[in-house]
């Protein structure tokens, strides 16, 4: 993340929004100090470590400048070269969010819960819904919105939203059949629309769910990936 500041001669000045991440090992803290969205895109295997890091040392305290040992670090991850520990630290640690960070995080996964709404949300009399208007209504019903995928959360949006909105989406109702062989995977997919499960003696899952359709083919693809295309639907009226 870059900061701008704007000096008075008209000047532009570019900040990175510096962090720190972290891990617990052994009964101790190690802290590295990192650039927040590098370190944010190293975790998810993007970026590189160089441009994650900030510095080249290992803190038991970045604060009070408390660096550890060579062989803190050999014995708690197998080696004291600093990007092998960083890149351990990074990954498989927290990376400290900014409180700025965190609403910018907050503020996208609204826009895209909007963004579905909008597209897909209608008053039971059929008339679409403005942004603003869906925005309004997530705010008065304290919508909580969780880091995750919209498919995985939107009956409980429309639960918690129709307290304040009418709102009416489109549904398809779909019978399938799962393999028993894949019925654990599936199950993740398929909980979230399930309306109906009935599991047969042999182990598979025959279940109904009602899918949006503006996720329909979302699902499908879903579901064809964790059953290895396996899987046998039917739509229902």
């Amino acid at each position: 993340m870059i900061k701008v500041k704007i000096n008075k001669d008209c000047s532009i000045v570019y900040i990175m929004v510096n962090t720190t991440a972290r891990i617990k090992r052994g009964g101790k803290h190690y802290e590295v100090l990192v650039d927040l969205d590098e370190a944010l895109k190293f975790r998810k295997g993007e970026g590189n470590i160089n441009s994650a890091v900030l510095g080249d040392a290992v803190f038991h305290n970045l604060k009070s400048g408390e660096r550890c040992s060579m062989d803190d670090l050999d014995a708690q991850f197998g080696s004291n070269v600093f990007e092998v520990v960083a890149e351990k630290i990074i990954k498989s640690g927290e990376v400290v969010r900014t409180e700025e960070s965190m609403k910018k995080n907050q503020d996208l996964q609204y826009k895209q819960v909007v963004d579905f709404l909008v597209r897909n949300a209608v008053s039971p009399e059929g008339r679409p819904y403005t942004p603003d208007r869906i925005m309004k209504a997530l705010k008065e019903a304290r919508v909580n919105v969780k880091n995750k995928p919209i498919e995985m959360q939107v009956t409980e949006i429309l639960d918690q939203l129709s307290k304040v909105l009418a709102v009416k989406i489109e549904r398809k109702k779909v019978k399938l059949l799962i393999p028993a062989i894949h019925s654990g995977k599936a199950y993740g997919v398929v909980k979230e629309f399930k309306v109906k499960e009935d599991w047969k003696n042999n182990g598979d899952l025959e279940v109904i769910v009602e899918v949006p359709s503006g996720l329909i083919m979302d699902f499908y693809d879903r579901v064809n990936s964790a059953t290895a295309g396996s899987v046998m639907s039917e739509e229902l009226k």
